[in-house]
């Protein structure tokens, strides 16, 4: 499909998809994933992928129905459900911090992993890259569909070609080595705790009057994409575990595919797989700050976030927005676990989706049976979440909780004595 001047084609929507998943995705959850559900974790992926499968097919539908972009926040205002739209910008703003921050955190883990200095080379170079594309989003690089594209297929190359090796070398029994014994419940708690592994989709619908033929392309694009993906994760999950043990995955989370790719070919094999989680991380890292700040500034300018965000710099970046979200992502990787941030995370992108399949549903954007699905599996995959965390790290349950609150009660009150934008 050939794309109008200045337009993203199929090409580059589709690889923006890919690279807005995979993009850290992977290498900051299968550690994670492999530490709840044992053998299972391939089926974890999958049960993710198609609750996210429902989602992108609401997200792609409704945004065809209002013929706009703008993710959640635009379609809860087409609806007038101002304070709901509000209250959800919010929540989905601190999920895509609480993303970059797990982003940064597995960027510095890989790289650490190599220079071996100690262990807070980690957290130094991720706040280092955050800071590095804070600069550079102010000075305008953003998100170049072509470079994308090379960083997309480099990725996914030497993804499949690690976890094709772990798979010709097939030994099931590595896949349960030294964890508990999986169950199909352990596995649907795996799915909603990575749940964030799959929420790069949506950062198009931000783009829809970017992309050529919008109501053709984006729908395409994001559900072979998110179908690719799980072809990929589910892939990676089975071989990289094949190569190393359920075991060394687990003590080794932060950065288990250098493990296996050191183990798999030698030397070459581990700056390989370093080089492609530092591009994956770091590709994550620029767009998510760069969608999100436009978030945020569009937010403002509809009144929902005060006035001061609403602000750009010479170059038409809204630099207060990326200074600020840049920022607060930067404590969240001197402070918080990898396992915390990534559950917390999905549980942000949960809530999101299930509202998003719910309105489509309402509306009837889409078949019902799809979207019904979408809406009823996320509301449960929450529910799961919730109960993973009263038992694994309350803390962060008390975080988003705290965060939530403030974004119901105290937004107006802030709203009103910061000032806002007349919508």
């Amino acid at each position: 499909m050939s794309a109008t001047p200045s337009k993203l084609g199929f090409n580059a929507t589709w690889a923006m998809a890919v690279g807005g998943m995979i993009g850290g995705g992977i290498f900051s959850t299968l550690g994670v994933v492999v530490g709840i559900a044992g053998a299972l974790a391939w089926l974890s992926f999958v049960a993710a992928g198609v609750i996210a499968l429902a989602a992108g097919y609401s997200y792609v539908k409704l945004a065809a129905h209002y013929n706009r972009g703008g993710g959640a926040f635009t379609f809860l205002l087409a609806i007038n459900q101002r304070n709901f739209a509000g209250t959800l910008a919010w929540v989905l703003i601190v999920g895509y911090v609480l993303t970059n921050a797990v982003y940064a955190v597995t960027f510095g883990e890989y790289l650490g992993h190599v220079i071996g200095l100690g262990p807070w080379v980690p957290r130094v170079t991720g706040i280092a890259i955050i800071a590095l594309f804070i600069l550079l989003n102010l000075r305008g690089v953003g998100v170049a569909g072509g470079v994308e594209i090379l960083l997309v297929w480099f990725k996914v190359i030497a993804l499949l070609g690690l976890a094709s090796w772990g798979l010709i070398h097939w030994d099931p029994p590595a896949l349960s080595r030294g964890v508990p014994e999986a169950n199909l419940l352990a596995a649907l708690f795996g799915a909603a705790s990575v749940f964030m592994a799959y929420e790069g989709f949506q950062l198009l619908t931000y783009d829809y009057e970017d992309i050529d033929n919008p109501k053709r392309t984006l729908p395409l694009a994001v559900l072979s994409a998110i179908v690719v993906v799980i072809l990929i994760y589910v892939t990676v999950a089975l071989g990289t575990t094949m190569l190393i043990g359920a075991d060394q995955v687990i003590a080794h989370k932060e950065v288990a595919l250098a493990i296996a790719g050191e183990k798999a070919f030698g030397t070459v094999g581990l700056v390989l797989v370093t080089i492609a989680a530092a591009f994956s991380t770091g590709s994550a890292i620029n767009a998510t700050l760069f969608a999100t700040a436009r978030l945020a500034h569009r937010v403002a300018t509809d009144g929902e976030l005060p006035a001061a965000v609403d602000h750009h710099n010479r170059l038409g970046v809204p630099d207060r927005a990326v200074v600020g979200l840049g920022i607060i992502a930067a404590v969240l990787v001197a402070t918080g676990s990898l396992i915390a941030l990534v559950e917390a995370a999905s549980l942000t992108f949960l809530f999101t989706f299930a509202v998003v399949c719910t309105l489509a549903f309402r509306l009837g954007a889409g078949h019902r049976l799809i979207t019904g699905f979408g809406a009823l599996a996320g509301a449960l995959a929450c529910i799961a979440l919730v109960v993973q965390l009263l038992q694994s790290d309350p803390l962060a349950l008390v975080f988003l909780g705290v965060l939530v609150v403030i974004a119901l009660f105290g937004r107006p009150l802030l709203l009103r004595k910061l000032g806002t934008r007349q919508p």
